[in-house]
């Protein structure tokens, strides 16, 4: 097994540079959800010169394919995102995006370049494991309904159909030379909640005379909570956040309506449609009890990403004999969310963290920040401990 570590660790320094090189190709060259044409057009030319043949589009702008061992076995699956987000970036680096009001600010240009140097090292080193690896190169991780579900529905988990699927995400809160896993429910379901509080609108000076709805969805928002601190199981975290109101023009006017935005967190699913229901009825009985109207509307996200204990704790024991144990961090529950958790629901998976912050330098922000950027040296963990958990789980041959 040293040998192997030592044999990818090789391939990943040989790598560096030119991998280090398509990262930044893709961070200066980003493109927003469901639009990744050309970026999937350049993972291909990429999969060309490594010399890997029978690729496939998915979904239009998905690019996946096998590679083969060098006898049966069983089947897993790589997948890493490729999409960015719409923000205008602020980093003065010679990589920076060109594309105004686009950026890749999560980290998906990392993850990208980090499976293309996992699938030159895996077949560079092919006629040594056994089995067969499926890549999906995933579109619109950051749109809803997430470019997994469509994925999913157009057969991406079928012929082959894998035994395990691998994710990988960048943390820059963990150090860069270390990663981060977490056995069970991680990350949290998300779904968006939109609000239109109707009222009856006239002169501030007269409120009797009319229904005001920035009373009135005030009320709403301070009742909602209740749903979080007194019928959420305490044991079950949950979020009720509202990030957006609009309502009103001035200071001495009742509006006719006040339109509200939020989101809805948690890692059950049967309380997840439970609080969504006390959600709309809450909301409109107090809208109705005060003389106005509520209509409530959700838009389904993603559901609570959870990681298969035995295969994470596979995965974890592999990568402390790849970094050493010291290098590999447990994680927490984490309340964002993440449409790889599509994939866990349907097959055994493993979503485990890249650290890339490197505070000497400078590199600390967060993702989906205009300033996100890493510590290009976590490119060579990255591809490298991706390749190695991939043929830790099928078999290697000296």
């Amino acid at each position: 097994m040293n040998d192997l570590i030592q044999k990818i660790k090789s391939l990943s320094e040989d790598y560096y540079e030119e991998i280090k090189e398509v990262r930044r190709h893709l961070h200066a060259n980003p493109e927003l959800s469901f639009e990744e044409h050309n970026t999937a057009s350049f993972i291909e030319q990429k999969l060309e010169e490594f010399g890997i043949q029978e690729v496939h589009r998915i979904a239009e702008t998905g690019v996946t394919f096998c590679l083969e061992g060098n006898g049966k076995g069983k089947t897993i699956a790589l997948r890493a995102d490729i999409d960015a987000l719409p923000i205008t970036e602020e980093n003065d680096v010679s990589y920076c995006s060109q594309n105004d009001g686009v950026m890749h600010a999560c980290g998906h240009d990392v993850h990208t370049a980090n499976l293309l140097g996992a699938a030159k090292i895996l077949n560079e080193l092919k006629d040594h494991w056994t089995g067969t690896i499926k890549f999906i190169f995933q579109p619109a991780e950051e749109k809803s309904p997430g470019g997994a579900s469509i994925l999913i529905k157009e057969g991406i988990l079928e012929n082959p159909k894998p035994e395990n699927i691998l994710g990988q995400h960048v943390m820059p809160l963990i150090d860069a030379g270390k990663v981060g896993f977490k056995k069970g429910k991680y990350m949290a379901s998300a779904d968006e909640i939109y609000l239109t509080v109707k009222g009856k609108g006239g002169h501030a000076a007269m409120p009797e005379n009319f229904v005001d709805p920035i009373a009135i969805t005030s009320q709403i928002i301070v009742s909602l909570q209740q749903i979080v601190s007194r019928f959420a199981n305490p044991k079950m975290p949950t979020v009720l956040s509202f990030g957006k109101i609009a309502g009103g023009t001035i200071t001495n006017i009742i509006p006719d309506e006040v339109k509200v935005e939020g989101t809805f967190r948690t890692f059950n699913e049967e309380w997840r449609k439970e609080a969504l229901e006390k959600i709309r009825k809450m909301a409109t009985s107090i809208a109705e009890s005060m003389g106005a109207s509520c209509e409530v509307s959700f838009a389904p996200g993603y559901p609570f990403l959870i990681n298969d204990e035995d295969y994470t704790e596979r995965n974890i024991e592999a990568a402390k004999k790849y970094l050493g144990a010291e290098n590999v961090e447990e994680l927490d529950l984490w309340m964002a969310a993440e449409d790889f958790a599509s994939y866990s629901h349907r097959v055994d998976a493993c979503f485990y963290r890249l650290g890339t912050r490197n505070e000497e330098k400078g590199i600390t922000s967060g993702v989906h920040t205009p300033t996100f950027d890493i510590d290009e040296t976590s490119l060579k963990i990255g591809m490298g401990l991706m390749a190695f958990l991939a043929i830790e789980e099928l078999e290697f041959s000296q």
